[in-house]
Formats: C-alpha cells, sequence, structure tokens
C-alpha cells in the first residue's frame, strides 16, 4: 500500500493543483500541507491537528479520509493516546441531573414557629385601644423645612457601566475544527473535540477566565451573545475574560488539553 504522504502528493499533482490552491481552499498552511506530503509528523502541532488537517486534506482531494486516518493511526499513533471523543457523549455526560427536592421534618417545625411569632404580633397590634396610641408630637407634624438652594451646583458625572462579572461561551463549527477548551485552574471542559459545520458545543460561564484552542479556523466564537470569528491563521488560541473581547495567545501559552 502507497504511503499516506504518497497518496496526498500522487493525487494533488495527477489533480494538477498548486499547494497554494489547497492552502486557500482549505486554510490549512501551506507548511503543513507538505508536512502532510513528506510525513513529517514532528513539523504538525500535535496528534489531534495531524488527523484533522489530514481529513480534511484528504476530502479536499476527494481520497478515503477515513481510511487515511486509520491508517495513521495504527501506524504512528500511540497506544496510550486517547481517541476522539464523540462529540455529543463528551459534552452530554457533563450535564447534571435533576435533583429531588427534600422536605426535611424540622421545616415544618420552622414553619409553625414562624407562624406563631405572626398571630402573637398581629393580635397585640389588633387588640390595642386606638385612644392610648402616642399622639404624634407637634415637631414631628411641622413641615420640613426645605435645604436652601445652592447657586453653583456641580454637574453629576455620568458613571460608566460596570463590566460583566460573567463571561458566557459558546462555540459553532463552520467546518471541520478541533477544540480543546481549558478554565482558569487548567481543567479541559473540551478535550480536543472535533467539530463538524453546523455543530455547537455547550455554553460555559465562568467568573475568572477561559482558554481554548482552535485547529482551524473554521469556527465562531460567541461571547455574552455577541460573535468574534476565529482567525483563518490557524492554529490559534485565545484567552476569554469576564467583560472583555477575546485576547490572542502566543504559541506557548496555547492550551493543549494534554492533563
Amino acid at each position: 500500500m502507497p504511503e499516506i504522504g504518497d497518496q496526498l502528493r500522487e493525487s494533488r499533482m495527477r489533480n494538477r493543483v498548486d499547494i497554494t490552491e489547497v492552502e486557500a481552499a482549505t486554510k490549512i498552511r501551506a507548511k503543513y500541507l507538505r508536512a502532510l506530503e513528506n510525513e513529517e509528523w514532528d513539523l504538525l502541532p500535535g496528534p489531534t491537528f495531524v488527523k484533522t488537517f489530514l481529513r480534511t486534506y484528504a476530502e479536499y482531494l476527494g481520497l478515503d479520509a477515513r481510511n487515511l486516518v486509520e491508517e495513521y493511526r495504527s501506524r504512528y499513533e500511540r497506544p496510550a493516546q486517547q481517541e476522539l471523543t464523540p462529540f455529543g457523549a463528551s459534552l452530554g455526560s457533563r450535564r447534571a441531573r435533576p435533583r429531588r427536592a427534600v422536605f426535611a421534618p424540622w421545616m415544618a417545625v420552622l414553619v409553625a414557629i414562624v407562624a406563631l411569632v405572626v398571630a402573637l404580633y398581629l393580635l397585640g397590634t389588633w387588640g390595642s385601644d386606638p385612644d392610648e396610641r402616642e399622639a404624634p408630637s407637634p415637631a414631628a407634624t411641622s413641615e420640613p423645612t426645605a435645604p436652601a438652594e445652592k447657586d453653583d451646583e456641580e454637574p453629576k458625572r455620568e458613571s460608566k457601566p460596570a463590566r460583566s462579572a460573567k463571561a458566557r461561551l459558546q462555540i459553532r463549527a463552520t467546518g471541520p475544527v478541533s477544540i480543546c477548551l481549558e478554565d482558569a485552574t487548567g481543567k479541559a471542559l473540551i478535550r480536543n473535540v472535533t467539530l463538524d459545520a453546523g455543530q455547537k458545543s455547550d455554553t460555559f460561564r465562568t467568573t475568572k477566565r477561559l482558554r481554548v484552542s482552535f485547529g482551524t479556523g473554521e469556527a465562531v466564537m460567541r461571547l455574552d451573545g455577541k460573535p468574534f470569528p476565529v482567525a483563518d491563521d490557524a492554529p490559534v488560541g485565545y484567552e476569554i475574560r469576564p467583560g472583555r473581547k477575546p485576547r490572542e495567545l502566543s504559541e506557548a501559552a496555547r492550551p493543549t488539553c494534554a492533563g
């Protein structure tokens, strides 16, 4: 069986397609496309990106993307590495089951005590003689004196709107894209899951920060309801904070969800 890189290169040359045309169509850098054809896996960001790029490149050339990805896994991927988790199973497992309300006996006792106190208070109020109530003093019934107006009153400063204390993030895929999302402690919320066009992630809320990385630019982040497209110059990472726009991270600061 021909090597993976040879199949890609021969198919591209057979179709008379230049590497720059593939780069423009797939949004994958030319250096990564050449690395796939030369099987220089170490030049790619990681196994997850290798499989994502390989699948996208193979589908563009009309090859069997699934067989090429499986061939890469069997030849080069270590057994200890985790397989891609299905999107529905990974995100759906985090949904908490509803808890049943529990009515403890001590709650009934507390309600009875409160009702008794309220009844005694109302009984004492209604049972008192109106003539015995203390009449208001003349000082209390006098009209309050209006304060003197200031000639030069300082204008009120307009208060700036406070920043939101919590950020809400949802990701929508516009094409095949691999996603890694970590919270402020480094815990993986989306562990290198690949979404297809039209799929959406759960909505994540945080009062601190989130870090996210994308294998391709085929995604849109919705932060507090506002869309922020992912840069085409992928792989790319962002830092999400409440009340702020996404900030692009350096390559060393991007999350990998390797823990």
